[in-house]
């Protein structure tokens, strides 16, 4: 299923593609030095909920799956390439090296021969070679999602799994009416950061995981998150989807839960992952009274890892808003407000050895920009905006998407404007930044 296209995206017969899939995925990846035994690729990755993969080259094979002669049930998804990789041999390279191997992979299907539908699904982090075959200074790695499926009828269709949301239009029926492959990631050979930003992560793993084998060349006992020789149902989607469905034409809606999982955790201890989204604050006067309140978003491996405000005594625990992973907390009023906040992030009951992590996030105001228009007939730029510190109003400034200078706006209040002549072309969008410390940016509206 894994195999490389002739073209890294492949998009056929495909006539619109919707993506939403903004989420937190992969939180980091072996800086190096990058080590033959591996092929000189990234010995790990680690996702935004901790847990830490190797280079999936273990021939430790399933307890639970019994393989056919000749082709073992490895836990590791290991593909054998006639004259390229013998996995009867030892790893070695480049003279035997898989031309492609998985940090982590999830593959699932729905088959219903009465509707004549055959969808399969591929999600992976994987290393590969630019030219296709095992070389120095070829190495690639990339984030992979790949969805084909056969459907019987033209129309619009809908297909939600883990890592997101897809929307086709299909015009032709068929075999593989949808046909997608996306790769993000791939870059300079020896490059591995790429996959960061792709949207494969977390990594799903089997509910009945994780799974401990024997590696047959060095007596070692390995752990797996799944096995990829069974069919599980799973955890860890960012988007709380852990299943695959696909709804279409004539009331179609087929959904699955079972998915083959691969991806051998890592000896490698890592700080436990903590990505600051926002830390701002209200200041408002109430009955004569001085009120404030912070509100504090981050996002942390979900529970039961614990996040707190390390900078309060004592210290107050965040709540985690779903079992995604994202947190956040609210001050009770309160006119003494820091201008640091730090939080804390341990991720230990959940990755044993994992160190706690600490963030300094700066407490700002909220900008909010509540008008931005630009009249094409007097190439007139007017702004609204406004700043959740309604007792000492900061001065918020505008500036264009290119980072040039529009001007302060005005009012006594929380809430000021701005109205300018800017030519000969509207800015695309404008951000506006608070004395405070806030910024919020919007694009810009063009009337008549």
């Amino acid at each position: 299923m894994h195999r490389l296209p002739p073209h890294p995206l492949a998009l056929l017969a495909l006539a619109t593609l919707l993506h939403d899939s903004a989420h937190a995925a992969l939180f980091d990846v072996d800086p190096g030095p990058y080590l033959q035994t591996n092929g000189k690729f990234a010995a790990w990755y680690q996702d935004s909920h901790g847990r830490v993969l190797d280079l999936c080259l273990s021939k430790a094979v399933s307890s639970r799956v019994a393989g056919a002669p000749g082709a073992p049930s490895y836990m590791c998804t290991l593909l054998p390439t006639p004259d390229v990789f013998n996995d009867t041999q030892p790893i070695v390279f480049p003279t035997n090296f898989p031309d492609e191997a998985f940090w982590f992979t999830a593959d699932a299907a729905i088959v219903d021969a009465t509707r004549g539908v055959d969808l399969n699904y591929g999600a992976a982090i994987e290393a590969a070679f630019s030219s296709g075959l095992p070389l120095d200074n070829d190495q690639i790695s990339f984030a992979r999602v790949r969805i084909r499926v056969d459907v019987p009828t033209a129309g619009t269709y809908v297909i939600t799994h883990p890592y997101g949301v897809e929307v086709f239009d299909v015009t032709t029926p068929g075999r593989r009416a949808i046909n997608m492959t996306r790769d993000i990631g791939i870059g300079a050979p020896q490059t591995y950061t790429g996959a960061l930003k792709g949207e494969v992560g977390p990594f799903l793993r089997s509910v009945n995981g994780p799974y401990t084998e024997t590696n047959p060349e060095t007596g070692a006992s390995e752990r797996f998150i799944g096995d990829p020789n069974l069919v599980e149902a799973v955890t860890g989607s960012p988007l709380n989807t852990n299943y695959l469905r696909i709804e279409g034409p004539n009331g179609l809606d087929l959904r699955t839960e079972l998915f083959a999982v691969s991806g051998k955790l890592s000896s490698e201890v890592r700080p436990t992952p903590l990505i600051p989204l926002r830390s701002t604050y209200s200041r408002h006067t109430e009955d004569g009274n001085l009120r404030a309140q912070q509100d504090v978003f981050v996002q942390a491996p979900p529970q039961p890892a614990t996040v707190s405000l390390s900078s309060e005594a004592p210290a107050r625990t965040l709540t985690e808003a779903n079992t995604t992973g994202a947190w956040y907390a609210q001050s009770p009023l309160n006119p003494s407000l820091p201008a640091i906040l730090q939080v804390t992030a341990d991720n230990q009951v959940a990755i044993p050895g994992s160190t706690p992590t600490t963030r300094a996030m700066p407490l700002t105001d909220l900008v909010t920009i509540q008008r931005a228009e630009y009249s094409l007939a007097s190439a007139q730029l007017t702004l609204v905006a406004s700043s959740s510190d309604e007792t000492s109003p900061p001065t918020l400034t505008a500036t264009t998407s290119n980072g040039s200078t529009i001007g302060d706006l005005s009012g006594e209040g929380a809430l000021k404007s701005l109205t300018t002549g800017l030519s000969p072309i509207p800015p695309a969008s404008v951000q506006v930044t608070s004395s405070n410390g806030g910024s919020d940016s919007e694009e810009v509206v063009l009337v008549p």
